[in-house]
C-alpha cells in the first residue's frame, strides 16, 4: 500500500474510492504516569508519551490501510493525522486519507 500525504502519486491517473481512517486511544501505566510527572518538573522530552504517541500513530496507520485495502485501494493519498487528549494520559489518534485505484 503506497501512503502519501500529497493529492497526487507520480503523475498517475486516480480513481477515487473514498475516505478511509483508523484510530485508536492510548495510554501509560499508572507507574509511568507519575515518573513522567516528575520529570515536568525539571523540563526535557517525555520519552515514554512519545513513544505511546508513535506507536498510536502506527497503529492508526495500519488500520486505516486495512480499511483501504478492503476498498481495493493501490494507496492512499492526502493522509492527515489528528489527536486529542481523552483523559489524563490518554492520547485518540487518528488517520486519514482518500484511498484511490490507479487507472489503467
Amino acid at each position: 500500500m503506497i501512503l502519501v500525504n500529497t493529492d497526487y502519486y507520480n503523475d498517475k491517473e486516480l480513481e477515487m474510492l473514498g475516505l478511509v481512517k483508523g484510530s485508536t486511544i492510548q495510554s501509560k501505566n499508572i507507574g509511568r504516569d507519575i515518573s513522567q510527572s516528575f520529570k515536568t518538573l525539571v523540563g526535557g522530552e517525555l520519552k515514554a508519551y512519545t513513544q505511546m504517541m508513535n506507536e498510536a500513530r502506527a497503529l492508526a496507520t495500519k488500520r486505516m490501510a486495512e480499511e483501504a485495502k478492503e476498498l481495493g485501494a493501490d494507496a492512499i493519498i492526502n493522509i492527515r493525522y489528528a489527536s486529542s487528549a481523552v483523559m489524563q494520559g490518554a492520547a485518540e489518534v487518528i488517520a486519514y486519507g482518500t484511498a484511490v485505484k490507479f487507472k489503467e
